[in-house]
């Protein structure tokens, strides 16, 4: 019998190798990033599958939903981009730019993901397929110099938020995880005095699968992930 598909859209080394390897033993996976020679090593270790995509492309998304094996049970959105600087100063193109890829790459997958899901059974849990985005602080609050993080992570946000109450109702589980702090991917590293104080891309990635995991009488929509010794 073949494994279900999730497709994990912006894979790099960091937490979304980590929901790759989660995923791994469950699913059949297809890893997707602008440049996806950089994902020999974890297709090979995952089973997975590399496409190539840039995630604003209306076009390219959906060719990637066509040509997915089915049933799609999951589907990940992590690609974001910032512009830092003071407002009066932030160079437009590059502030719609970083929009494009936080929010209109978020719809354009959410919107290519549902349409796949709707139109296939359900599993036996009674669920036509999970569609999670990866969010951050920047969606809940605007921080100072990060005017276009805060612009694309609130659309983010309330895109997830108006999709769950969609197509929760017809069996298609929706949310959005605020990765409320930084993130202990590779070549990172948190002080010695301090330990945990930065979040385990592993231990997102199995918040990742609770979430898939939930039974549809208590889904969430919004998940918060903050370090144990956060004090905001």
């Amino acid at each position: 019998m073949s494994k279900p598909h999730a497709v994990i859209i912006g894979v790099g080394d960091g937490l979304s190798a980590s929901v790759a390897r989660a995923l791994a033993p469950t699913y059949a996976l297809t890893l997707c990033a602008r440049t996806p020679d950089k994902l020999n090593d974890l297709a090979a270790g995952t089973g997975g599958r590399t496409v190539a995509l840039d995630a604003t492309d209306p076009a390219g998304m959906a060719r990637l939903f066509e040509d997915l094996p089915g049933p799609l049970r999951v589907a990940v959105y992590n690609p974001s981009a910032r512009v830092r600087g003071p407002i009066a100063e932030l160079d437009p193109e590059t502030v719609r730019r970083a929009i494009e890829i936080t929010a209109f790459g978020a719809f354009l997958m959410g919107q290519q993901a549902a349409r796949r899901m709707l139109a296939q059974d359900s599993d036996e849990t009674g669920t036509r397929g999970t569609i999670l985005f990866t969010g951050a602080s920047a969606g809940v609050k605007g921080f100072p110099l990060s005017a276009s993080f805060a612009m694309g992570k609130f659309a983010q946000r309330g895109l997830a938020e108006s999709m769950s109450r969609e197509l929760h109702s017809k069996g298609v589980h929706v949310a959005w995880v605020n990765i409320d702090g930084a993130i202990r991917n590779p070549g990172r590293s948190e002080p010695a005095d301090n330990p945990d104080s930065m979040l385990d891309p592993d231990a997102i990635a199995q918040a990742y699968l609770g979430l898939i995991a939930q039974h549809r009488s208590t889904w969430s929509h919004e998940l918060s992930l903050r370090p144990w010794v956060e004090r905001f």
